[in-house]
């Protein structure tokens, strides 16, 4: 009897049609074996250099007991290993962890033990923390692999991974990787005390990859610099695995140092570039960035929080050639939802955009009923580029996911057209004296006074407006800026409610890696502002 077309595929025909991450850098190097895929330091390497490098590694795991649906923590500042790593894993089934290196041993541990985690490679100046970490989560055996990035050699107890990826087998491991088999376990920080695991997988993170391209503009000749956190999936997945997929080259830099990012730029003659507003706003403020020959940038993109619209213009006048794109979305969302294209920046500037193309968006108030345009709701999407869910915790995911929607906390307000503001997060609306304060909308008046570099505006608990917008202010250097120059700016442009009752005047803001402004650490650092109102004039 013949084969029913129509019911399920044979394990051969699900082979044949199988599109993993894993895939992706195979096919590349097939299409452009001989073309420079990623320069890392001193070392650079083409397409079929890198598929070779990853094959091996992924026997090496493999050599080491790790199989399909294992979790493998990853503990690394950007660099090569990573991104072998990410792709080795991924040929095996194997669920990578990236960890945030500026997380504690304690931290770490309640990463290791609830991801399941059968083992961690860590940077050599990071292995002391690790180490810690397993101690503290009880993990005496698994993997453990160094990476070298300092030359120190590996200390007892751990394996240098440069010889996983330099011999071995450089054919592919022939591993069957369903479109839902989980690839990436993503802790994220949210309000909660303990990260939520966010399980994604080639599904997700594929047609997440075809959604960046096309409505990101992106194509084989970008040269792109990946300086912000790698262990974070906007850097890994909406730039750094795109790249791959598509055939670019990637110029991987440890951090995002201004001087060391416009120095790439230049001698690498860099096209493409992500970076948050906080870090734009650093490359700005650089002394260097006149005299560096930027000629080669023509894509620009930025996202994690909403670029002012000050700093929106002086992109458009400093780099005239360079095209803009916003990214908005959050990692269940593998990450991108949304895109504000280079014609609507400053048309629409402090939009989100549009709904990508692989997306659905709406707003729903809290009882999930949609919204109408102009109203503020809460933004929830529906789309491939969603997670499985959250890792061990049905009950989050039941409640993230319910009526069929992912429910992302952010609240919006949406034109008739489809455009998006992102108002702010749930927890970021500021409720003083009964009224709601957006603190975006607050900072963008005070971005809008000459002498201001950034800005932060967040609430801190009152004895009588029950929360009180405050603002931390860092002038631009030479600025002669003070707390009563902000107050009398935001006097003339904003109602008495959403005028901020505390001004303070600082250095710098704290910054997670991936350059968003860490308001948790600004709120209880500033706590006591209400007892002591004399702290609050600057």
């Amino acid at each position: 009897m013949a084969a029913d077309p129509t019911s399920a595929p044979t394990a051969a025909v699900a082979r044949a049609r199988q599109h993993s991450v894993g895939d992706l850098l195979h096919r590349t190097a097939r299409r452009h074996p001989d073309k420079p895929a990623v320069v890392a330091g001193d070392l650079r390497v083409t397409y079929a250099e890198f598929d070779a490098a990853v094959n091996r590694t992924a026997h090496a795991l493999a050599e080491r007991g790790l199989g399909k649906g294992d979790r493998l923590a990853l503990l690394s500042h950007n660099c090569w290993q990573f991104a072998v790593l990410a792709f080795a894993t991924a040929k095996l089934g194997v669920v990578l962890v990236p960890v945030n290196f500026m997380l504690g041993p304690d931290e770490i541990a309640y990463i290791l033990g609830h991801s399941g985690a059968r083992g961690i490679v860590a940077e050599d100046a990071l292995a002391p923390t690790a180490e810690k970490a397993l101690a503290t989560a009880g993990l005496t055996d698994g993997v453990r692999g160094w990476i070298p990035s300092s030359g120190a050699a590996p200390t007892a107890g751990w394996e240098d991974v440069d010889p996983w990826w330099r011999t071995g087998d450089d054919g592919a491991p022939d591993i069957a990787v369903a479109d839902d088999d989980p690839l990436r376990l993503m802790y994220t920080s949210g309000t909660e005390s303990r990260p939520k695991g966010v399980v994604l997988s080639s599904r997700s993170l594929v047609t997440q990859y075809v959604s960046c391209t096309v409505d990101g503009g992106m194509g084989a000749d970008d040269v792109e610099v990946h300086a912000l956190p790698m262990y974070h999936c906007a850097q890994l997945d909406c730039f750094f695995s795109v790249d791959v997929y598509l055939g670019a080259t990637s110029i991987i830099l440890p951090g995002p140092d201004p001087a060391a990012i416009l120095a790439a730029i230049e001698r690498e003659r860099v096209t493409k570039l992500f970076c948050p507003p906080t870090v734009w706003i650093s490359l700005l403020r650089h002394p260097a960035f006149d005299t560096t020959d930027l000629s080669s940038l023509r894509k620009g993109y930025y996202g994690a929080s909403p670029m002012p619209v000050e700093v929106l213009r002086e992109l458009a006048r400093r780099l005239p050639d360079v095209a803009l794109w916003n990214f908005y979305g959050q990692t269940e969302m593998s990450p991108l939802a949304t895109i504000l294209r280079p014609s609507e920046q400053l048309e629409r500037a402090g939009s989100a955009g549009r709904a990508a193309l692989n997306v659905e968006t709406v707003l729903v108030d809290d009882d999930d009923r949609p919204v109408p345009p102009g109203q503020v709701g809460e933004i929830v999407h529906r789309s491939p580029h969603a997670a499985l869910g959250y890792h061990d915790d049905p009950d989050k995911t039941a409640e993230a996911f319910r009526g069929g929607w992912f429910h992302s906390g952010d609240l919006g307000v949406m034109t008739e057209d489809g455009y998006l503001t992102v108002v702010d997060r749930k927890k970021d609306m500021i409720k003083t004296g009964g009224e709601n304060v957006a603190s975006r909308e607050v900072e963008e008046a005070i971005y809008a006074l000459d002498g201001v570099a950034e800005v932060a505006v967040f609430g801190i608990s009152h004895p009588y407006w029950v929360e009180a917008v405050t603002a931390v202010v860092v002038p631009k250097t030479g600025a002669d800026l003070t707390a009563a120059d902000v107050r009398a700016h935001t006097r003339e442009r904003l109602a008495g409610f959403k005028q901020p009752k505390y001004v303070v005047l600082a250095d710098a803001l704290p910054k997670n890696p991936s350059g968003k402004i860490l308001k948790r650490d600004l709120r209880e650092q500033h706590a006591g502002l209400a007892a002591d109102t004399a702290a609050g004039e600057g």
